[in-house]
């Protein structure tokens, strides 16, 4: 129990750094903004490449970040849709590459989807006007975070059946039920604040949440799958950034979508 005291006290330390400086950038938008999303683009990308290429990690890093890259900077200047498509043609262009140097092309490419797809969607959430755009993405950071926390304590403290032994052995159902009772008390008491009301935002607290556990899961998965325990070292108590926001990553599409969804109706947002 010291120990995982300990472990607890170290993660609670690094999120008391990390959650204001996010905050911080979330509230001044803009280019600082953009500015925090691209140096998270070359960490993250070097973070895939030394998973998926350890070997020779540098050129996937290099071919990875520079798509994610390209694709912000058009997402940032209003261009959604070539954002988009820069994050295809960055995918097809990262296989040809590494393909050369006989690299495997799927995991690059994959790797500009997985970290890209996410990342124009936090960008162009962001990028609303007035203060929309800022309590929409705050929104997804605090369900996402709420999910993560309450899934992690319960999980420690009540134990039980495991969710998925197989790629995952630490997470439990109880944990799970725990970050889904985190994402929707977020989502009630935010939902206000991006004009849905406290109903639908728990709802969609409920859906980001369940995308969470799911983006969770997944990069679980794929850390098995490539043989590591972490993707990374940068975070104390947390491994690399993608253990931070992987599950994040999937809560933004669910918000982002939802978002859409509130404009497409005609909704303030």
């Amino acid at each position: 129990m010291a120990m995982r005291a300990g472990d607890i006290g170290l993660r609670a330390a690094s999120a008391l750094v990390l959650a204001p400086a996010a905050i911080l950038a979330l509230w001044t938008g803009g280019w600082w903004f953009l500015a925090v999303m691209l140096a998270a683009s070359v960490l993250l990308a070097s973070e895939w490449a030394h998973m998926s290429a350890p070997s020779n990690w540098k050129p996937v890093a290099a071919a990875v970040t520079l798509a994610l890259v390209a694709a912000l900077l058009a997402t940032h200047s209003g261009e959604l849709s070539l954002g988009l498509v820069l994050l295809v043609f960055g995918a097809v262009s990262a296989a040809v590459f590494v393909r050369r140097l006989r690299l495997e092309p799927i995991d690059a490419a994959y790797g500009v989807f997985y970290l890209g797809w996410p990342m124009v969607l936090l960008v162009w959430l962001r990028g609303g006007e007035g203060e929309a755009g800022f309590w929409w993405t705050l929104f997804t950071f605090v369900v996402a975070w709420a999910s993560d926390i309450l899934a992690y304590l319960i999980g420690s403290l009540v134990g039980g059946p495991k969710l998925w032994p197989r790629f995952s052995p630490k997470k439990t159902w109880s944990g799970f039920v725990g970050g889904m009772i985190g994402g929707v008390i977020a989502g009630v008491v935010l939902g206000p604040y991006i004009d849905v009301g406290p109903l639908w935002g728990g709802l969609l607290g409920f859906a980001a949440a369940l995308a969470t556990m799911a983006g969770d899961l997944w990069e679980s998965a794929l850390k098995r799958r490539f043989g590591v325990k972490d993707a990374g070292n940068i975070i104390p108590g947390h491994g690399g950034l993608l253990d931070r926001v992987d599950g994040l990553m999937f809560a933004v599409v669910v918000v982002a979508c939802a978002r859409l969804i509130v404009v497409m109706t005609g909704g303030a947002a």
